[in-house]
């Protein structure tokens, strides 16, 4: 293990820190307002026509562009130079990134003492946490987390470099920009705003930039800090931008969601094996045909209804936001788990149906071993997530009754955690509802249940509730995390840097009674 103080000598040798210019990652961006030679008459009097030109389409040049605030301009900057530095695994290192945020936080004015980098001794990947010392002795911590790392992009696959912030048409395109760089972008200048206002919280806040959660390869951040240095992150409860997205929807805003539990991930294989023998003389017992049966049993096999508070108040308040028979079906579901028909209608949809129980499905399969034997071995692959509350044990022992077939054997493929539920305090839920109703009157707050997984659930799971609030508003049908050509809009990235400021402010220096 390392543990380097920003600005201070590594076992490398000297860490150099340079200043960086508000206006971008590196140098200054010239004035575009320099001076002139003398102009002939000729070419005076097409200045003097541009300049009218140009004096009557002022107007409309003044509704199209906007300069950006000294606030938006560093937020840009920041953006610019995390999507600039390749975190995935296989090509790049989160190593970087973890210096540069580190380094906007020293020539900002944090004390080194405050400002951390650290990760495993020798790895290529790094971390960075900075705190921001509160007024409170009593008050614990906020924790303030998301990935520097991101999946790997082909710039083959792209129509343009993943690894290059491209502003086009009112997007901004790059590798990262919806996961979740922009969202790192959010709290990292959250604390910078707050530090250049000389605002003090009252909790202190802690920013834990991270690697890892993405996979593919190396150690994850958060669960290294937790097991390795808890003092340094240990908090009250925790907010994670990646989950809890605002959502777009023809250009409105419809749902603020507020991410409070994840199922959680867990894989069983489902393994015949017998003694085999010549395909020219078949017999009833074939590993194939078996497990073929307990497949489709698993495929057909629906685990009961289970809402938890999450789920519940989600069904509960989208009940408002749809019509007709579904929104007849949620508020049913919500009041009744045990309402078979209305369950039965909502599960038609996929997300739905995953919001109301544990689900498993088969993912990979592999058998036999020549064309003309009978497999001796057959095995599939069956991906559960799991309910908060309920427990791979209890999952593998509803597969093994609903496979009704000793000669198929049910063992897990890793080992298996319980997730945990964080609960709607007022402590989180009260201030996400003020800053959404001060900046976006009108427009819903709603819990969900991510049914994939963030780093959240390490937290949680570690005993500090997380709570995906992404500000960065996303467009339901625009989704391109992970995907080519990954962008966000140009106006939400800095609608959600001022939304996380606010948040931050809200919960951090007029802190809620829990």
């Amino acid at each position: 293990m390392y543990m380097l103080h920003a600005g201070a000598p590594s076992n490398n040798g000297s860490i150099r820190y340079t200043a960086l210019t508000p206006g971008g990652a590196r140098g200054e961006i010239p004035s575009p307002h320099t001076s002139a030679p003398h102009q002939p008459a000729l070419m005076r009097r097409h200045s003097i026509f541009l300049t009218l030109a140009l004096a009557l389409l002022a107007p409309v040049v003044a509704h199209t562009q906007t300069a950006l605030t000294p606030d938006q301009a560093e937020a840009r900057a920041i953006f610019q130079q995390l999507i600039e530095i390749k975190t995935s695994y296989k090509e790049g290192s989160t190593s970087p990134a973890a210096h540069a945020i580190a380094r906007r936080f020293l020539n900002a004015g944090f004390p080194a003492s405050d400002v951390h980098v650290l990760g495993p001794a020798g790895d290529k990947d790094s971390n960075v946490v900075v705190r921001m010392q509160g007024s409170s002795k009593t008050l614990k911590p906020i924790l303030l987390i998301a990935h520097l790392d991101v999946v790997e992009a082909l710039r083959s696959d792209w129509s343009i470099d993943p690894y290059k912030l491209t502003e086009r048409d009112g997007f901004f395109y790059g590798r990262g920009t919806s996961d979740i760089k922009g969202g790192a972008t959010t709290i990292a200048e959250a604390l910078l705003r707050l530090k250049r206002e000389h605002i003090v919280p009252e909790r202190t806040l802690i920013l834990a930039l991270t690697a890892g959660e993405e996979g593919g390869g190396g150690y994850n951040g958060i669960t290294w800090l937790i097991d390795n240095h808890r003092d340094l992150i240990d908090a009250e409860w925790c907010i994670n931008p990646d989950g809890g997205d605002p959502l777009i929807k023809d250009g409105k805003k419809i749902v603020r969601a507020v991410q409070a539990s994840e199922k959680v991930f867990q894989s069983f294989y489902l393994t015949v094996t017998n003694k085999g023998g010549h395909s020219s003389m078949p017999t009833p017992d074939n590993a194939i045909a078996r497990l073929a049966d307990a497949i489709g049993r698993v495929s057909r096999f629906h685990f009961p209804v289970h809402l938890n508070e999450t789920t519940r108040a989600y069904f509960e308040r989208s009940s408002g936001l749809a019509n007709g028979q579904t929104a007849a079906d949620m508020r049913a579901i919500a009041k009744n788990e045990r309402d078979s028909a209305a369950a039965a209608r909502l599960s038609a949809s996929p997300f739905y149906n995953a919001q109301l129980r544990t689900t498993c499905v088969p993912t990979m399969l592999e058998g036999g071993h020549a064309p003309n034997a009978l497999p001796q071995f057959a095995r599939a692959l069956v991906n559960c997530r799991i309910l908060p509350a309920e427990t791979p044990d209890d999952v593998r022992a509803a597969l093994v009754r609903a496979i009704a077939d000793d000669s198929v054997k049910v063992t897990s493929a890793e080992d298996g955690k319980l997730g945990t539920a964080s609960p709607l305090r007022p402590a989180v839920m009260n201030p996400v509802e003020k800053v959404t109703q001060r900046l976006w009157p009108g427009v819903p707050v709603i819990p969900q249940m991510e049914t994939g997984a963030t780093d959240g659930w390490r937290l949680r799971d570690a005993g500090i509730p997380t709570y995906g609030l992404g500000g960065i508003p996303i467009d339901v049908d625009d989704v391109r995390a992970h995907g080519r050509d990954e962008r966000i809009l140009v106006k939400s990235f800095y609608e959600g840097v001022e939304y996380m400021y606010q948040l931050v402010r809200e919960v951090a220096v007029t802190p809620t009674k829990s």
